[in-house]
């Protein structure tokens, strides 16, 4: 998407002109402000997905590497822990869209062939009663890695309409537009965010690479052997990744042979 300034602004592209209908203009309004550093932005745009759009919930989750991950911001305590259960999973629409670049699209969980995708994720969200989720990438045309996903999900099943997929995939490439603003902003402008999102995505999970580095003294194995049992172990006691780290570090528990 090529930004657009308010003084010069242009015709919408074909990714915006495919967004017509209600809700058009107001996303056109919000591409126009993602070009700027607002910390606001990128929830706007988010924000305006689950206004809009035949979907229950929203999160964008941004990545450092294979296992850097931050939500960085969601609708509501159901799309937080259902990117949270992917990380803590190690598996999930969010991975897969991270490890292959495309959308991933699951219009029902319960049943065929997404819920034998990801079986294990697929029986978190249907704990939280998630019935269908679809990944977009946050990515540039220039990079084939993206940095992030928003991903929609829904309390019912059915695929994505193409209305809302003509909406769903301009919108994910302004959040990926306000997000770089983000991260090439002034670290002195006032932010949540300290100045970089890939900073507030390594320090959200400094405790579990500081608890996988316990795990792997204890027991003698490899960074991602001692990974994967901190994520069994979470999700064997119905927690997060990260508050198992937490309880690691605290000497809550311990790992043993």
């Amino acid at each position: 998407m090529e930004p657009v300034s308010p003084e010069n602004e242009q015709p919408p592209s074909s990714a915006e002109a495919r967004a017509g209908g209600p809700g058009y203009g107001r996303l056109h309004e919000l591409f126009r402000g993602s070009t700027s550093a607002d910390e606001g932005a990128p929830a706007a745009v988010a924000r305006a997905c689950v206004d809009l759009m035949d979907v229950t919930g929203a999160s964008v989750s941004l990545y450092g590497g294979p296992d850097v991950r931050t939500v960085w911001w969601s609708s509501d305590p159901v799309a937080r822990q259902l990117a949270e259960a992917q990380f803590t999973l190690g598996d999930g629409p969010c991975r897969t869209v991270m490890e292959q670049g495309g959308p991933v699209f699951a219009a029902d969980l319960e049943h065929g062939v997404d819920a034998g995708r990801w079986p294990l994720f697929a029986r978190q969200a249907a704990d939280l009663g998630v019935e269908a989720v679809f990944c977009l990438p946050l990515a540039t045309a220039a990079e084939s890695i993206p940095i992030g996903t928003l991903d929609l999900y829904r309390n019912s099943p059915g695929p994505l309409s193409e209305r809302d997929q003509a909406f769903a995939f301009p919108a994910a490439d302004a959040i990926t537009t306000a997000l770089l603003a983000l991260q090439t902003q002034d670290p002195g402008v006032g932010t949540d965010l300290d100045g970089s999102w890939l900073n507030a995505a390594e320090t959200d999970h400094e405790e579990v690479h500081q608890a996988t580095g316990m795990i792997m003294v204890h027991l003698g194995v490899d960074p991602p052997d001692a990974l994967a049992r901190l994520r069994a172990h979470a999700f064997s006691h119905g927690k997060s990744v990260t508050d198992a780290a937490f309880d690691v570090i605290a000497g809550r528990i311990r790992f043993h042979d």
